[in-house]
């Protein structure tokens, strides 16, 4: 389309360049009459013209016809080798021969889903997925209309490895822009998971076709790169909620220089975003979490899990731009200690949300200034911090007395003297996990099930617990789920 135009290619515009996708994927034989025209999916491949945009189906790979809900029909054109967006006429308004007549006056006369309001099917196609979506497109000219109602294109999800998810954004946007040439005014969240064939060229679609954008899912699609982030951000100004999760080949996240150089200082912010998810972007480093911080300055929740190579220096590069945090996720980063913690704790009372697992050089010292200065913190996972002792739990008890979860599970050094500090101080826990503690007895679970009433979920799985434990924190806590590996209690 005319929007693509630039450094990934250009694509034409029109009923020309539809034709070209459907001929790539699609051998356009002529098909032979049907014996069962009610039930084939032929006599939609032999209707297909290419004047016309219509919704796009997304096919699985190797399927030699197309399946609906009561079967399956062989068909004279093929798929090959991959899964595309396929572009098809709207259905007509009458078929001719004979035998459709008769089939399709008796299925209209058991179709008891005609006699609902249109309102009424519209609500239903708004729980499908962008697939189903496209198929439901080509059952008839009332559901054809219905599908491409703007308020059920409002998101488009794209799931597995198979799609060709470039050919289908550009497909499905085509089709979107056409009441607003070159641009998709309606669409504003594009979830597109585990998608290994997603690319910077489908990416490029996105960021030229909807300026609307306001949430961006690539999670594990490992081809996408920076400059295709760089397009996303740059050209979505209302950009909120970006997932790059698992995205390797990630490192940074700012503007293009063509959007610096045309930023003017009453743009305002530069970069709108304030979910960021960089879980398991290995190669991330300090200094492009400079960069990260530096633009994103309305970040509010930020999640760098295994993110193996940043280290407290990064954490201040955050602490000094993003004063807005209210949850942060640095689990498995190796490198961060008790320096970070004391970076992180300039949050103070904004932070309610702190995951620092498996993180083997956080303290005691640590844990005092998270204590000290985020009072209102609600949730912290502390799991596999073997350097906290009791009285990092007696400094968590003290100050944050609005705990409503906290896992310290495989903290060999917390004993029951800290979960007597809790059960006195954090009335309103709901959730604790002591996994692996070794030194926790039934005595502590005891203490705390008699001060925490509204407790749900209890780990004490691998802990030397005994079954009348068990019992009384189950008796006192009537909606708590308790994880035990104790056999003799069920």
């Amino acid at each position: 389309m005319g929007a693509n135009s630039g450094k990934y290619g250009s694509e034409g515009k029109g009923s020309s360049s539809i034709s070209s996708d459907v001929s790539s994927s699609t051998d356009h034989t002529p098909t032979k009459a049907l014996k069962n025209v009610a039930t084939s999916e032929d006599s939609d491949l032999s209707m297909r013209t290419l004047s016309t945009p219509s919704p796009a189906l997304i096919c699985p790979q190797n399927i030699h016809g197309f399946h609906n809900g009561r079967g399956s029909s062989t068909s004279s054109s093929s798929i090959t080798g991959e899964t595309v967006a396929i572009v098809h006429s709207p259905p007509p308004t009458r078929l001719t021969h004979p035998l459709i007549r008769v089939a399709s006056k008796h299925l209209k006369e058991q179709a008891n889903i005609d006699r609902l309001p249109d309102q009424c099917i519209i609500q239903v196609f708004s729980y499908l997925p962008t697939n189903q979506l496209c198929r439901c497109a080509r059952v008839c000219r009332r559901w054809y209309n219905l599908a491409w109602d703007p308020r059920l294109w409002r998101t488009i999800r794209l799931t597995g490895e198979t799609i060709n998810v470039d050919r289908a954004l550009k497909v499905l946007t085509r089709r979107l822009c056409q009441d607003t040439p070159n641009v998709c005014l309606m669409l504003e969240t594009v979830i597109v998971s585990d998608c290994r064939r997603l690319t910077d060229r489908g990416l490029y679609t996105i960021a030229q076709c909807c300026p609307e954008l306001r949430r961006l899912e690539v999670s594990s699609c490992y081809n996408i790169s920076n400059e295709a982030v760089f397009d996303v951000v740059s050209l979505c100004p209302n950009l909120e909620h970006l997932d790059v999760s698992g995205c390797s080949k990630v490192t940074c996240i700012s503007l293009t220089r063509e959007a610096s150089i045309k930023l003017s200082p009453m743009h305002g912010k530069q970069i709108s975003i304030r979910y960021l998810d960089m879980t398991d972007c290995f190669v991330l480093e300090d200094e492009g979490l400079h960069t990260i911080a530096a633009h994103c300055t309305q970040l509010t929740h930020l999640y760098l899990r295994r993110c193996i190579r940043i280290t407290d220096e990064g954490l201040r590069y955050i602490m000094i731009y993003c004063t807005s945090i209210k949850e942060l996720s640095v689990s498995d980063c190796r490198f961060v200690s008790d320096f970070g913690m004391r970076e992180i704790a300039k949050l103070e009372s904004r932070l309610r949300y702190l995951s620092i697992a498996h993180c083997g050089r956080i303290t005691d010292v640590g844990i005092r200034y998270i204590a000290k200065y985020c009072s209102k913190l609600r949730y912290l996972n502390a799991r596999g911090c073997e350097g906290i002792t009791d009285h990092g739990v007696e400094y968590l008890a003290k100050n944050c007395t609005k705990l409503k979860s906290l896992d310290i599970g495989k903290c060999p050094l917390v004993s029951d003297i800290g979960l007597e500090f809790l059960a006195l101080n954090c009335f309103n826990l709901k959730r604790l996990s002591l996994k692996s503690c070794e030194s926790i007895t039934g005595q502590g679970l005891q203490i705390v099930a008699a001060n925490c009433f509204d407790l749900q979920m209890l780990n004490v799985q691998d802990c030397e617990v005994s079954v009348e434990a068990l019992r009384f924190v189950k008796r006192h806590c009537k909606r708590c789920i308790i994880e035990h590996t104790n056999p003799a209690f069920f």
